[in-house]
C-alpha cells in the first residue's frame, strides 16, 4: 500500500525546500524527496560557491588596481583559500545533513531517492509508493543541457559542479558558452593565472542581454587577456591524456587543458514521468499558471517552470504556490519586473525585457543610455570603471519597461531601477528625484535625461 501525506513535494532544491517547509510549519504532513542534496544546485554548486570564487578573483582585481591609485602591490593568486572556503563555508563538503534536519524539524518527513511520478497523487521512490490527498508538487530543477557536439559524448569535460570543486586551476581553460554561467567562470580562472578561451555560438556574450552588455564584457575579457570567440559553431571535440582540442566551424582548432561546457539547462521530463500525470512530456519545461498550477492538484515551481534559473525566481514562486495549496489569498506571479545578475567584473544587473524583447512585443520603444566613467562617481572610481546605465521606455505609457546596470556594484544599483520597472513609475516622476551625490546610481539620472 502506499504510503500517504497531505503534499508531496518531489525535488528539494531551493523552491521545494521553500515550499515543503513552509507547508510543513503550517501542519500539513509533507513528504519531500531528494535524490541528490537538498537545497539543489544554489548552496552547493552555484550562487553561493560561485560567488565566493567570484569575490576571490574581484579582491585580485582590485590588488592590480592598486598602481593606478595609491602606489604598488604585490599580487601571488593562490586557489588553495578558495577551495577551503567552498568546502568549509558554503557546502559542507557537501553533505546536506543541516539542510535534511532543517526541514524535519520543521515536521516534514524527508526521503532520499529517485522519484518517479505515477499518477496525478502518486510518487514512487526505489520501489515505496507514496500517495498525496492535497498537493502533488514538481521541483526537480534542471541539469546541464550538452550540445550534440561530435566526439563530445563521455569525454571528461567539466560542468559547473566540476568547475566548482576543483582543487587546481587548469593550466588552460576552454569555456563553451558565455551566458552568465560560462562568463563568470572564464574570468574566474583567468584571473587565477588559467589561459582562458570562451566560445559563443552567438554573436556576443551574454546572448540574452543587451548587445552593449555583451561587447563591453569582450572588450574587458580581452584587456585581461581571454580570448573570445563569438558567432562561430563548434563541430568536433576530442582528447587525449593531456589535452582536449576543439575544433570550430571556421577551421580554427583549440587546445586546453580542460573544458568547461556551459551551455545552458534542461530537464527530463520523461524520466520523470509527468506524462501519468497529464502533462506533456515532450515540452522543455513543465508548464504552469500565474498560482503555479499544472495540473488539477499538481503544482510546479523553481527552474522546471523555464521562467528563470534563478533562486529568487524558486522562492518567488514556492511562496505564491504554498498560499494556493493552503487556500490563502494572494497576488499571481508576475515576471514582468524580473531581475538578474551576471557577477562579472563589471557585473552585469538587468531588469524585465530587452531592447530587442521590448520591440517583438509591439512596445513603442525609446531607449537612453549614460556610461559609468563619464559619471562622476565613475570618475573618482577610475580602475574598474567600466559600465553604463540602459533604459528601455514605452514610450506611450511613460514608464520603464527593462534597464541593465552594467558596472562596478552593477547588480545593487539595479535595486532602484527593479523598483521603478514593477511599480511601472512614471518617467517624469524619477526625473523629478533627488539622486544622492557622487553614487553610481546617480547615472540613473542621467540616464533619465536621455528619455526626455
Amino acid at each position: 500500500m502506499a504510503q500517504q501525506a497531505d503534499v508531496i513535494v518531489v525535488g528539494l532544491g531551493v523552491g521545494g525546500e521553500a515550499l515543503a517547509g513552509e507547508l510543513a510549519e503550517a501542519g500539513l504532513d509533507v513528504v519531500g524527496i531528494e535524490n541528490r542534496l537538498v537545497g539543489g544546485e544554489c548552496p552547493y554548486w552555484a550562487c553561493v560557491p560561485t560567488k565566493m570564487m567570484v569575490r576571490a578573483t574581484d579582491a585580485l582585481a582590485e590588488a592590480r588596481r592598486v598602481a593606478d591609485l595609491a602606489g604598488s602591490a604585490t599580487v601571488s593568486p593562490d586557489w588553495a583559500p578558495v577551495a577551503r572556503r567552498i568546502r568549509r563555508e558554503a557546502t559542507d563538503d557537501w553533505d546536506d545533513k543541516v539542510a535534511v534536519e532543517r526541514f524535519e524539524s520543521k515536521g516534514g518527513r524527508f526521503v532520499r531517492g529517485k522519484a518517479r511520478l505515477t499518477g496525478r497523487t502518486t510518487v514512487e521512490v526505489d520501489g515505496t509508493q507514496f500517495a498525496a490527498s492535497r498537493a502533488l508538487v514538481i521541483a526537480t530543477g534542471t541539469g546541464p543541457s550538452i550540445p550534440p557536439i561530435e566526439g563530445l559524448a563521455g569525454l571528461p569535460y567539466w560542468t559547473n559542479r566540476e568547475a566548482v570543486e576543483t582543487t587546481e586551476v587548469p593550466a588552460s581553460l576552454t569555456v563553451i558558452g558565455a551566458g552568465a554561467v560560462g562568463a563568470e567562470f572564464a574570468q574566474v580562472f583567468a584571473r587565477f593565472g588559467s589561459q582562458v578561451t570562451v566560445v559563443e555560438v552567438a554573436e556576443q556574450l551574454l546572448p540574452l542581454e543587451e548587445p552593449e552588455a555583451g561587447q563591453l564584457l569582450a572588450e574587458v575579457f580581452t584587456r585581461e587577456g581571454i580570448k573570445v570567440v563569438t558567432g562561430v559553431r563548434i563541430d568536433a571535440v576530442g582528447h587525449d591524456a593531456s589535452s582536449f582540442s576543439v575544433r570550430l566551424g571556421d577551421g580554427t582548432a583549440l587546445a586546453s587543458e580542460r573544458l568547461l561546457v556551459a551551455t545552458g539547462r534542461s530537464v527530463d521530463l520523461q524520466g520523470l514521468g509527468v506524462d501519468t500525470a497529464g502533462l506533456d512530456a515532450s515540452a522543455r519545461f513543465v508548464a504552469v499558471d500565474a498560482n503555479l498550477r499544472a495540473a488539477e492538484g499538481v503544482w510546479a515551481v523553481g527552474d522546471i517552470t523555464g521562467r528563470g534559473a534563478f533562486t529568487h525566481v524558486a522562492t518567488y514562486q514556492a511562496r505564491i504556490a504554498a498560499a494556493d495549496i493552503l487556500g490563502q489569498p494572494h497576488e499571481p506571479a508576475d515576471y514582468r519586473s524580473l531581475p538578474r545578475v551576471t557577477f562579472t567584473d563589471p557585473e552585469v544587473g538587468a531588469v524585465g525585457m530587452t531592447e530587442h524583447q521590448a520591440r517583438e512585443a509591439g512596445v513603442s520603444v525609446h531607449t537612453a543610455m549614460t556610461q559609468i566613467p563619464s559619471s562622476a562617481r565613475g570618475w573618482i572610481h577610475k580602475a574598474g570603471n567600466d559600465g553604463f546605465i540602459k533604459l528601455v521606455a514605452d514610450a506611450r505609457r511613460g514608464v520603464l519597461v527593462g534597464a541593465t546596470s552594467m558596472g562596478p556594484a552593477g547588480g545593487e544599483v539595479l535595486g532602484a531601477l527593479a523598483v521603478a520597472v514593477h511599480a511601472a513609475v512614471p518617467v517624469e516622476v524619477l526625473a523629478q528625484m533627488i539622486y544622492a551625490y557622487p553614487t553610481f546610481h546617480r547615472a540613473i539620472e542621467d540616464a533619465v535625461k536621455g528619455l526626455h
